[in-house]
């Protein structure tokens, strides 16, 4: 789905994923809900970083914090060699916290 509820907070993915696509070490990124107990969805991000740059998620979150509401900033970020994509080879945020052993 194309919108993360956080405890009635509405955040757009597309959003998040732009904020991070911005950081000069990221190369490719997803946003994407993962279960929470008490707000029902959060948000985490998994990223591939560019070729031969080097940044931690904390760096990635800190930068991201700078740019958006702190209820948008992904609780969680992976960094990954890759994105997992779907059968029909692009990316997909709805299963990716299960695929990630988040969900």
């Amino acid at each position: 789905k194309e919108i993360i509820n956080r405890g009635g907070e509405k955040i757009s993915p597309l959003e998040v994923d732009g904020i991070l696509s911005d950081h000069p070490a990221v190369g490719q990124c997803v946003t994407f809900a993962v279960p929470h107990d008490k707000l029902g969805e959060d948000v985490a991000a998994a990223v591939v970083l560019k070729e031969g740059q080097d940044a931690t998620d904390r760096d990635i979150r800190d930068f991201a914090s700078k740019r958006l509401a702190a209820f948008k900033v992904p609780r969680k970020i992976l960094i990954l060699d890759e994105i997992p994509k779907g059968a029909t080879g692009k990316l997909q945020r709805i299963g990716l916290a299960k695929k990630l052993g988040l969900g």
